[in-house]
């Protein structure tokens, strides 16, 4: 059975014709090549396929396309231009904040959110944007250094 979706993803409209069942990482990565979004465990545990619908971080492998009809979705690619993502950028680059890079996506889009929400100001805050989010590579310590440098210098605008 299909379903007329439409959304705005990464500032564009779509009007598409989709399977019911599809799920929005299935939508983005195979049908709109948009690979950014990764999908790690398919239970919504790793925090990998995290995006952004109507303002808040959602893990696109829980979420039915069709569930974004009428909404407005950003992925990592359409992070690109925002200015928290400049600083997010930034941070992981000069505090080591990533290694392989398969978590990074997601977690890139959590923080985003949190950026703009005085969500990291606290240890406490800052625990509960990453919490949720699996990284196997850097143990945290520098994802929250970065995380925390990016905070400070986002205020700092």
């Amino acid at each position: 059975m299909t379903e007329n979706l439409k959304v705005r993803i990464n500032d564009k409209h779509y009007n598409i014709s989709i399977e019911a069942r599809m799920l929005l990482c299935d939508l983005l990565r195979d049908e709109l090549n948009l690979t950014g979004t990764h999908i790690g465990c398919s239970y919504g545990v790793c925090g990998a396929c995290t995006v952004i619908v109507d303002g808040e971080p959602v893990r696109s492998c829980l979420t039915l396309a069709i569930q974004t009809h009428g909404s407005s979705v950003k992925t990592v690619e359409g992070l690109v231009d925002e200015g928290t993502f400049s600083h997010l950028k930034k941070a992981f680059h000069e505090e080591h904040g990533l290694q392989c890079g398969f978590c990074t996506p997601g977690l890139m889009c959590s923080l985003s959110v949190a950026l703009t929400r005085d969500d990291m100001c606290s240890d406490s805050g800052l625990d509960a944007v990453i919490d949720g989010h699996l990284c196997r590579c850097t143990g945290y310590v520098n994802i929250r250094r970065a995380a925390k440098k990016a905070a400070k210098n986002f205020q700092g605008d």
